[in-house]
């Protein structure tokens, strides 16, 4: 899969370009193709469930962070989705060229108000264009079963929008590790929750985020193992 990445990425390259609409088009195909791939090679087959529960355009997605996959099947379901990932992805070839091109929004972990205000700025920018804004509130790809530890930049994301926040949860770390590259034979599930309404208090908002989030995503591996 890294090796077809490779040659669709140079391929590509000249999209880079042009406008951003080519390049996400060469991304929503390499998605497509290694989400065929682990079908096909490793068992590995993919379901969205509650997507009826997203609003079609301008929407700020809070979602479990299992594996690889969390950020590939993203391209395939939703219409033009901008991810927040850490800065230093940028600074890798083809990877970071498709991703500032298409307008991921990098952030710096080791910053502070600073990084926080930037962030702001650009999430309201791609939510004014009307794009799905997925931000992975833990900051990072967790084990499944690991105890949680959300950050709270997500909530000042949420209070500054002043939108509806919509939980995602996943079982995929069980089939595609975060670790590691054995992957095993399963059926990954991505459901999308019930939306937070917009306008709670901080601890209210993150209390309620990680509960539902939480409580899937364990009930998904739960029915997954049985």
């Amino acid at each position: 899969m890294g090796f077809v990445a490779l040659v669709l990425g140079v391929i590509g390259v000249p999209l880079i370009f042009v406008d951003r609409r080519y390049a996400l088009a060469a991304v929503r195909i390499w998605c497509r193709l290694v989400m065929g791939a682990a079908r096909l090679l490793c068992g590995i087959t993919i379901e969205v469930r509650g997507l009826d529960k997203l609003p079609t355009h301008g929407v700020l997605i809070a979602a479990k962070h299992q594996g690889m996959l969390d950020t590939v099947a993203p391209f395939d379901f939703l219409s033009d989705p901008s991810i927040v990932l850490k800065q230093e992805l940028l600074s890798v070839p083809i990877y970071g060229w498709y991703a500032l091109k298409i307008g991921m929004i990098p952030i710096d972990r080791s910053g502070a108000a600073k990084t926080l205000r930037a962030l702001i700025r650009a999430v309201r920018e791609r939510f004014d264009q009307g794009r799905q804004i997925i931000i992975f509130p833990e900051g990072t790809r967790s084990l499944p079963g690991a105890a949680p530890d959300y950050k709270p930049g997500i909530a000042a994301l949420y209070r500054e929008l002043g939108v509806p926040c919509s939980p995602v949860a996943t079982n995929s770390g069980l089939y595609w590790p975060a670790r590691g590259l054995a992957k095993y034979p399963g059926h990954v599930v991505f459901e999308i929750l019930d939306p937070i309404p917009a306008g709670l208090r901080r601890p209210e908002f993150m209390r309620m985020m990680e509960t539902r989030i939480e409580t899937a995503s364990n009930r998904l591996m739960a029915e997954a193992k049985a």
